[in-house]
């Protein structure tokens, strides 16, 4: 079983990312499975019974589409098609901040060890990192930086904030 990074620690992805090839109708497995969005559109209601299903969104949708069902989404997962492609931290980030989305956030396809604090900050909680990287190294990664100096999804105030405010004693140097 594949293995994805999930709030910090390296779990078996128990879910099936559905790539359906273009214009094929696709056909759903058994078991958790994350379907493209324009699946989810079509099968919402029948899908959204399951209990066991996910949906997965490209960098060029919109993820408002998504509004209506965000309460009942265990697993949203965004797709970035090529690790160069920045679409995604804004799509991960309204979904938390503007949508209120607050289930597993993942994201998928080519993604680098080196993007996950990123990653983070914008309201990621998980991480399927590319097949050819090792994803203990990606999550030692994740405790590289102790201390953001701007605000994101996390932390969300910046740091001389955290300082006023006794949240953070002292900053790296």
């Amino acid at each position: 079983m594949p293995e994805i990074i999930l709030r910090d620690r390296v779990v078996a992805d128990p879910w099936q990312v559905l790539r359906p090839e273009a214009g094929a109708a696709p056909e759903l497995p058994a078991g958790p499975v994350l379907v493209p969005l324009a699946t989810w559109l079509d099968q919402a209601d029948a899908l959204v019974g399951r209990g066991d299903a996910g949906v997965w969104i490209a960098s060029h949708e919109d993820p408002a589409t998504l509004r209506a069902w965000l309460d009942r989404l265990p697993l949203v997962a965004v797709d970035f098609p090529k690790f160069t492609d920045g679409r995604g931290y804004s799509i991960g980030h309204l979904l938390r901040t503007r949508y209120g989305y607050r289930g597993e956030l993942r994201a998928i396809g080519d993604v680098l060890p080196d993007q996950l604090d990123y990653l983070r900050r914008v309201g990621f909680d998980a991480y399927a990192v590319r097949a050819d990287k090792d994803i203990r190294d990606a999550l030692r990664l994740l405790t590289t930086f102790s201390e953001p100096y701007q605000n994101s999804w996390e932390p969300p105030l910046p740091a001389f904030r955290r300082v006023a405010r006794g949240q953070v004693t002292e900053l790296p140097r």
